[in-house]
């Protein structure tokens, strides 16, 4: 009799992993910040639900580090033409914006739904076509436009942080050394400097701390190899971390230093998962950017229901809530198979001029 192998936990198994604890992070944390229902389920547990209103969102950090990681890993540091790094920014805002656009067109929808039944405090206003123009160039943090849906700052900083690293590794010149010591300098003066300064949080150097170490993880782990000079730049922005937190900590800080450190070192783990709950970090990773563009649409509807049940039962809150957030999850499978997946066919369909990008 032969035992099945369980699958290993592989470092892209562990960012998964990652992501799906970090997406439910972010979910519940605005389950528990806006309307009538999570002013009713805190009232069950108060708690829980102070402690997802205040601490819960500093898990962006987690995916401002993973996408720092897999950024590194996409680009090959070698000497490129400045139009191979445009098409490569081109690409990321396609594979960002699109489905985010198709996102925010449904929580319109939702949020007209739900604008009889919910005060101004909740739901966004009708939108005018320059605030659409706005968010679907992600330029509305940039401009000061109000924001559509919740947490939709996180989409156009993920691609301004994107394009701040090819442009970092453009002015390398393919020297893998200079490359890696600029992103090493820019990620020390985020670490030092900008993110100190919230008046900075609407660019990317407030963020790129966080998206550097991620970014010097992958360079410096056992998976790339990329010689000593990456394992040291990447201890040198590490202690420059350490060595800030010390002046002025920040959870948020502390939080995308233990994820980067995890990930550099986690080539000597051998930790495996069983079979039916690889399958579900999987399923629920490939669905996580879904998730975080289609659940404030669900929270609107779900908040308008619970406004028209009229109810303050905490317990029969908390139910509801648990309810609306399974619905959130089967939602955003349909929009990841039905809207994500065909728009990333599309764009790789023979003649699009675009190369297909791994679901990661």
């Amino acid at each position: 009799m032969t035992v099945a192998r369980l699958p290993a936990l592989t470092s892209f198994r562990l960012i998964d992993i990652l992501k799906v604890i970090a997406a439910q992070c972010i979910v519940l944390h605005h389950f528990s910040a806006y309307g009538p229902l999570s002013e009713a389920a805190s009232s069950a547990l108060p708690e829980v639900f102070e402690w997802l209103y205040d601490n819960a969102r500093i898990a962006v950090q987690v995916f401002l580090v993973v996408a720092g990681y897999l950024a590194a890993r996409s680009f090959a540091l070698t000497r490129r033409p400045a139009s191979s790094v445009f098409s490569a920014v081109w690409q990321r805002y396609q594979r960002l914006a699109l489905p985010f656009v198709a996102a925010l067109l449904l929580t319109v929808v939702c949020a007209a739904i739900a604008r009889p039944y919910l005060s101004a405090e909740v739901v966004p206003a009708a939108p005018t076509l320059p605030q659409l123009l706005a968010h679907a160039s992600l330029l509305h943090s940039v401009l000061d436009v109000e924001s559509l849906s919740a947490g939709v700052w996180y989409v156009a900083i993920d691609f301004q942080l994107y394009a701040t690293l090819a442009l970092v590794l453009w002015l390398g010149g393919g020297k893998r050394w200079l490359s890696l010591a600029l992103v090493a300098l820019l990620c020390a003066a985020s670490l030092t400097w900008f993110n100190a300064d919230a008046d900075w949080d609407i660019w990317s150097v407030y963020f790129f701390g966080a998206y550097g170490l991620g970014a010097l993880a992958w360079w410096a782990g056992l998976r790339a190899r990329h010689g000593w000079y990456a394992v040291a730049l990447y201890a040198t922005a590490l202690s420059v971390g350490l060595a800030s937190l010390a002046i002025n900590f920040r959870e948020r800080i502390a939080l995308a230093i233990s994820v980067s450190a995890l990930l550099a070192s986690f080539g000597t783990w051998q930790l495996r998962l069983p079979r039916w709950l690889d399958a579900a970090v999987s399923l629920l990773s490939r669905t996580s950017y879904a998730l975080f563009l289609v659940h404030y649409g669900v929270l609107l509807l779900a908040n308008a229901a619970w406004a028209e049940i009229g109810s303050d039962d905490g317990d029969a809150a908390l139910l509801f809530m648990a309810a609306s957030w399974l619905v959130a999850l089967g939602t955003s499978h349909l929009f990841h198979t039905q809207v994500e997946q065909r728009i990333a066919l599309w764009r790789s369909a023979p003649g699009s001029g675009v190369a297909p990008q791994s679901a990661k």
